[in-house]
């Protein structure tokens, strides 16, 4: 049974969601008018990301691994359980461009400004998807990031336990030479989980942004995803224990890795 207060809390942060987005929305419209302004539409999703998660009063803890060089580009790449994560990756730093699902651009607003300012995909058409990989290429050629949720959407029935990746990221690392960096969103699933009433609870959030992943040390894009899968998975299960018994039960119907194309 959900508490009243935890219901209360999830209209505060609904309505603080949607205040703050409005007040930007005329900085954003500017920075998509002005092409050359794109990457400062970013920069101000940043701010606003960390604005919002400090209004709303739920501390994210950034653990860095590794260090990121100022300028260079990097492939983010992290699990995806809840309708919390695209806002949260917020958090990475540099100038970040986004690929979400196409439905996005169907929001009122928002969509308008994710679709000028980031890269929408819809994943049951192959050309969607491979113009989806070309924009994102001349992102990268541009000196951006890009950040990209590699189980294609939120699909475990299981969490904390991860479904397959798809292929497409790692094609692209090993074809322009960009580091990985898996990132491990710890608790988000807990804090919003993902279910026909979206509650969300006041629990301090967690991103791990774990050491860099150089293309040129793998032989292929497969086994570059299999040790991207094992280092958020660990960590996932490092943060998120779970029983011997729960274990044996979610064996049989969550496989650790199989090979998805994309």
């Amino acid at each position: 049974m959900t508490k009243w207060s935890d219901r209360i809390y999830t209209y505060y942060a609904a309505v603080a969601f949607v205040l703050t987005f409005a007040l930007l929305f005329p900085a954003f419209l500017l920075c998509i008018w002005v092409p050359q302004w794109n990457k400062f539409g970013r920069k101000i999703n940043q701010y606003w990301a960390k604005t919002y998660f400090s209004m709303i009063f739920l501390p994210v803890k950034v653990e860095l691994e590794g260090k990121l060089e100022k300028g260079k580009s990097y492939i983010f790449l992290a699990n995806h359980f809840s309708y919390l994560d695209v806002a949260m990756m917020g958090f990475v730093p540099g100038d970040a461009v986004f690929v979400g699902k196409a439905s996005i651009r169907k929001v009122p607003f928002f969509g308008y400004y994710f679709k000028n300012l980031h890269i929408a995909v819809d994943r049951n058409r192959v050309k969607s998807r491979a113009e989806t990989m070309r924009r994102a290429g001349l992102a990268l050629d541009r000196g951006s990031s890009m950040v990209l949720f590699p189980e294609g959407g939120i699909y475990t029935q299981d969490p904390p336990n991860l479904v397959p990746f798809k292929n497409g990221a790692f094609r692209l690392a090993l074809e322009k030479q960009i580091p990985i960096i898996p990132v491990t969103l710890s608790y988000n699933h807990v804090i919003l989980a993902d279910q026909k009433e979206l509650i969300l609870k006041r629990k301090p959030a967690k991103m791990v942004l774990h050491q860099a992943l150089n293309p040129s040390e793998f032989d292929s894009e497969d086994s570059l995803k299999q040790r991207c899968f094992e280092v958020i998975q660990e960590q996932l299960l490092q943060d998120n224990p779970i029983t011997r018994s729960e274990q044996v039960s979610s064996a049989g119907s969550s496989p650790s890795y199989q090979t998805y194309e994309n």
